[in-house]
């Protein structure tokens, strides 16, 4: 008996001592896994760790950079920027989105809609993404967010910039920004590295243009919070960088009055330097106010916009689109002079009209104009002279010489909004409209009429490059230090000052690597001795808006494009423009150099359904001619100081 005790003693002591010593090992394995987690937390993931206290203990804001200024040739700024309050939702630091609302509601007096608008975008958004409440807070609404921030467990506070433009007068020019869209950051990749709510892009205009350049480099805040998320004080804070600031070739004062003389009316007027390119003005009438955009325009206001008659938000001077009407009849002539069709002294006999194979195609002076040579031609504006030079001359001829001055095709880079225009020929009409070229087209592109369509800018720096003497420029609208050096016009005084030069002309060209766009210089001078006449001698079509004092003595050529064709009763009755209903006017048109004795600047002026060049393009060029001219000392003074600068 005790035999069998002693075993079954000694055999539980056994399962005693096996059950203590797995019992110790899981004490060590679990003691060890706990020591070994505690040296991974405290030691290992330690950077992990404080990292995610200090996110509860800090946050940080990041900061929309500010975008950098536009000014004007002289300094003046065009597009700014203004400090602006600004509220913030970080929907995961939100407990209850429904009662933050609701107390937003009564704070900021949001409607329903703004509420239902904001819920829309948060579903849309991942958690952690800003998303912003309201982009221009008064300062009476900011405080009280900021007083009532306990108990707004989400809300950030934000001081922030925004646009402001100081003149519509340029709003088409500048353009305007306004927030991101989806398109934005399809076609910018930068804004998706920027990720920063509440800033805005640009989106026409020099601002969509310069956009990555001017928007600068994103800053941030970090602030302590405490557990309701309100700030106890700053820890750290970082500007960001400006973005780089520009000045434009505008002079302000030439823009404002242009923008003023055709502020009731669609229209658009276009200044230009004839050497260098420098766009003096270009403005759009009727304006609009950039900075609706810039805190989100209202569904009113841009109804209101979309739906008026004279399209406010389109650039007319380099989206519009208009028949050049006369104003081609001075690369007509130059054409046909230069392919040596004709000659200056062809005389042609107006009697109203001409009969083309059975059609009949009229002048716009009902009993015509009798013989007429080409200088009169160009001076009264005689249709019947253009359809025969225009006959001799053929449409295709007449299209390589257009787009050598600049039609049918863009001349501003960046500028999403412009459009080509058309320059039309034979093979253009076979490939865009399926159909042959028919001879009779050939006398209505004669007259600027037809197919032909160009944009008010076109038109101008055409006439800038016939004024200085047939070279070919390139528009700009920046101010470039390394580009201030003026060959074209350097050489122009160098060829009238040096009668015996030691090299050939042609020499000196290829030198300064000037393009010639004509041939025989003695064309362009004509065409522009035809242009002074118009203006300047009795029974030019723009006689009436001549100047006497030659300080501010300019040459131009009158247009008229026609929209609705007369009809037969009309034009026996001798119907005015005035007479007929806004939409079938004719667009008028102008274009013109000053000063005569030695040009500076080129001007085109296109009024939608204004009638008549003569009577309503021409009095607005006369004006704008002025005061272009007397600003022109200040301009040299600037533009010698910045080559100083440079």
């Amino acid at each position: 008996m005790n035999k069998f005790t002693t075993i079954a003693s000694a055999t539980n002591s056994k399962i005693i001592s096996r059950r203590m010593f797995i019992l110790n090992v899981a004490k060590v394995v679990v003691f060890t896994g706990i020591f070994g987690r505690l040296v991974s937390l405290q030691i290992n993931e330690a950077t992990k760790y404080k990292t995610l206290s200090d996110k509860n203990r800090f946050r940080e804001w990041k900061l929309a950079p500010q975008r950098g200024l536009i000014r004007d040739y002289f300094n003046n700024e065009i597009a700014s920027n203004e400090k602006v309050y600004q509220l913030h939702i970080t929907p995961e630091n939100t407990v209850n989105l429904e009662v933050l609302f609701f107390r937003l509601k009564k704070i900021l007096n949001l409607t329903d809609s703004k509420i239902t608008s904001l819920k829309r975008k948060i579903k849309k958004q991942k958690p952690w993404e800003t998303i912003v409440v309201s982009d221009n807070l008064t300062w009476r609404e900011f405080s009280r967010i900021n007083l009532f921030l306990h108990e707004l467990q989400g809300a950030e506070p934000i001081v922030s910039i925004a646009r402001v433009y100081g003149n519509q007068s340029t709003s088409h020019l500048v353009g305007y920004v306004s927030e991101v869209s989806a398109k934005d950051l399809r076609e910018k990749k930068y804004l998706k590295e920027m990720s920063v709510k509440g800033i805005a892009v640009g989106k026409t205009g020099l601002e969509n243009k310069l956009d990555k350049k001017i928007i600068g480099k994103v800053g941030f805040q970090r602030y302590e919070v405490n557990a309701y998320g309100k700030r106890i004080r700053q820890i750290l804070s970082d500007k960001g960088k400006s973005g780089k600031s520009f000045n434009t070739t505008i002079d302000l004062e030439v823009q404002k009055l242009s923008s003023k003389i055709t502020k009731d009316q669609a229209a658009s007027v276009c200044v230009m330097d004839i050497y260098n390119g420098d766009i003096i003005a270009m403005t759009s009438s009727p304006t609009y106010d950039p900075n609706a955009f810039v805190h989100g325009i209202s569904t009113k206001e841009w109804n209101f916009l979309l739906n008026h008659r004279d399209k406010p938000l389109t650039n007319k001077a380099i989206a519009g689109l208009y028949p050049p009407g006369s104003t081609i009849k001075t690369i007509v002539a130059l054409s046909a002079l230069e392919n040596d069709v004709v000659n200056t002294n062809l005389t042609v006999r107006c009697k109203g009209f001409i009969d083309f194979y059975g059609e009949k195609y009229h002048c716009w002076k009902k009993k015509g104009h009798g013989n007429i040579s080409m200088r009169g031609a160009i001076q009264k504006s005689c249709d019947v002279y253009f359809y025969e030079v225009a006959r001799r001359l053929g449409v295709d001829r007449l299209s390589v010489t257009a787009k050598k001055f600049g039609l049918g095709k863009k001349t501003l880079d960046g500028f999403k909004e412009e459009r080509s225009g058309v320059v039309p020929k034979t093979k253009w009409k076979k490939k865009n409209i399926g159909q042959n070229w028919y001879l009779g087209e050939t006398l209505h592109s004669g007259i600027g009429q037809g197919y032909f369509l160009s944009t008010p800018f076109q038109l101008c720096l055409m006439t800038a490059q016939i004024a200085n003497g047939g070279y070919e420029i390139k528009p700009r609208i920046l101010v470039d230090p390394d580009q201030n050096k003026n060959k074209l016009k350097d050489y122009i005084n160098y060829s009238k000052e040096s009668t015996n030069l030691p090299f050939s002309a042609q020499m000196l060209i290829d030198s300064l690597n000037l393009k010639p766009l004509v041939r025989n210089q003695e064309n362009i001078n004509f065409i522009k001795d035809a242009m002074h006449a118009a203006t300047n001698e009795v029974g030019g079509t723009s006689y009436r808006s001549r100047f006497k004092d030659k300080r501010f003595m300019f040459a131009g050529k009158t247009g008229s494009s026609q929209i609705k064709r007369f009809t037969p009763a009309q034009r026996e009755a001798e119907v005015k423009q005035k007479d007929i209903i806004y939409k079938d006017r004719d667009h008028a048109l102008y274009i013109a150099f000053a000063p005569v004795s030695d040009p500076q600047y080129a001007i085109s002026v296109v009024v939608e359904h204004g009638g008549s060049g003569s009577s309503t393009a021409a009095p607005i060029a006369k004006q704008v001619i002025k005061k272009v001219l007397e600003r022109d000392e200040l301009r040299r003074n600037r533009f010698k100081n910045l080559k100083k600068e440079a």
